[in-house]
């Protein structure tokens, strides 16, 4: 069911585009398995960070290099607004982070709105950065916060929960895009359904921070007033957080200079560098699409490049679960517990959310370290996971997070190790 999409020809090319994918310069031979927390990352788009910062040039000026940087970062918000989003119309918001994004964007909708009795709703596996941005504007604005709970048995935020907590006077509704913890991509086309039809003013926003990396959304399709990601998590670099805002919102009151346009969400001139980064990120999306596609629509490029990434990863997924004639999969081995091990891969993104038998998540991951795999604790020790692991049931994880550019030897490589962690405990 979970077939092989890139072939060894198209992998290799693949593969060759990524920095450090199986090695760390100081430290040597590692599998980096934490593309979650910090994903691997495409060689050109550091390259062309590099090449725009080292020039001295600044925008709004009027020589030729300045009118290349402003053109970089127009071209660079069209290509996020339209490539990668599929939006008609809005504006792009920047900060230093796409949690400051959230912030930003999630205090303006509820600063401008003079409901009384209003409230908000969000749920509870929602990243800290939403959860408290929209907890936070909430309060202060005399609005009740009202939070779905998550089905611990799926994983999934229920979409007909949602509308129960939502009601005339709702100004808000945040859902996470996909889960940081388990993959589960939250069905948002049905959500946005479901609270138009209870308030069709309601305001729709998402965390696409873990989502956006493994496939195309569409920003129309889902009814979504904001969302946000960050490249440095799909294979850019760290400085900078995007966010797109609808329409309706983009000439909502937010902090800029009075001169500028109502709809403009960019305040001071952020590096031209951090924008070519994220560029070389979708045209490498793109240039994935061309491999399957005659297409000469960027949009169309994008979503058929994301999509064959995302076959890909599940056959990946599949492959940790389930194993092949050499390695037991993860399922299969004896002492591993997989959290909300949802059958439907459909519904996932790469990442598998598990724990060892006999071992804390911490030492665990320590064991995995000296084996020379990367992989990372979700724990309710850590003010950034108490909330969400606690939400599922329980009290921590070890997050295995690989990317399409992985291949099942490396599959294999951590299923081995996983079983000799387990053999180790015997002794």
């Amino acid at each position: 069911m979970y077939n092989r999409v890139f072939d060894e020809i198209l992998l290799k090319e693949i593969r060759a585009k990524f920095a450090f994918l199986d090695y760390d310069p100081t430290y040597g031979k590692r599998l980096f398995l934490d593309n979650a927390g910090g994903a691997l990352r495409l060689t050109s788009s550091i390259i062309e960070k590099n090449f725009w910062d080292l020039l001295p040039d600044c925008p709004l000026r009027y020589h030729q290099r300045a009118i290349d940087l402003n053109v970089l970062m127009d071209k660079t918000q069209n290509e996020i607004l339209s490539t990668m989003l599929g939006a008609k119309s809005g504006s792009i918001v920047t900060a230093i982070s796409a949690s400051a994004v959230f912030f930003k964007v999630a205090r303006a909708i509820i600063e401008s709105t003079n409901i009384k009795n209003g409230n908000v709703v969000t749920t509870n596996v929602e990243h800290p950065s939403a959860y408290d941005a929209v907890k936070i504007y909430a309060e202060r604005n005399n609005l009740e916060f009202r939070v779905v709970k998550v089905n611990q048995k799926t994983g999934f935020i229920e979409p007909e929960k949602v509308a129960e907590l939502v009601d005339k006077n709702t100004v808000l509704v945040s859902v996470i895009a996909a889960s940081n913890i388990s993959g589960n991509i939250m069905d948002l086309e049905k959500i946005n359904q479901l609270i138009k039809e209870k308030n069709k003013d309601v305001y729709f926003i998402s965390d696409g921070v873990q989502h956006v990396p493994h496939g195309a959304m569409d920003v129309e399709k889902e009814g979504l007033d904001f969302v946000n990601f960050a490249p440095y998590k799909f294979y850019a670099t760290r400085g900078i957080g995007f966010g797109y805002v609808s329409k309706r919102v983009a000439s909502m009151f937010h902090d800029k200079l009075e001169a500028k346009d109502a709809d403009d969400w960019i305040v001071g001139t952020p590096a031209p560098s951090l924008y070519a980064s994220m560029l070389e990120v979708i045209d490498y999306a793109c240039w994935v699409g061309s491999k399957f596609s005659n297409s000469k629509d960027r949009r169309e490029l994008y979503k058929e490049g994301m999509k064959k990434i995302s076959e890909q990863e599940r056959y990946l997924l599949n492959f940790l679960l389930e194993g092949d004639d050499k390695v037991k999969g993860l399922r299969y081995i004896n002492g591993v517990e997989i959290y909300v091990d949802n059958k439907d891969l459909e519904k996932r993104d790469l990442i598998i959310a598990m724990g060892i038998k006999g071992l804390s998540y911490t030492e665990a991951v320590n064991r995995y370290r000296d084996m020379g795999i990367i992989v990372f604790d979700r724990i309710n020790t850590s003010l950034y996971s108490k909330r969400i692991v606690e939400s599922l049931g329980l009290t921590g994880a070890i997050r295995v997070s690989p990317v399409h550019c992985h291949n099942e030897n490396e599959m294999r490589e951590f299923l081995i190790a996983t079983q000799k962690i387990i053999e180790s405990l015997k002794n």
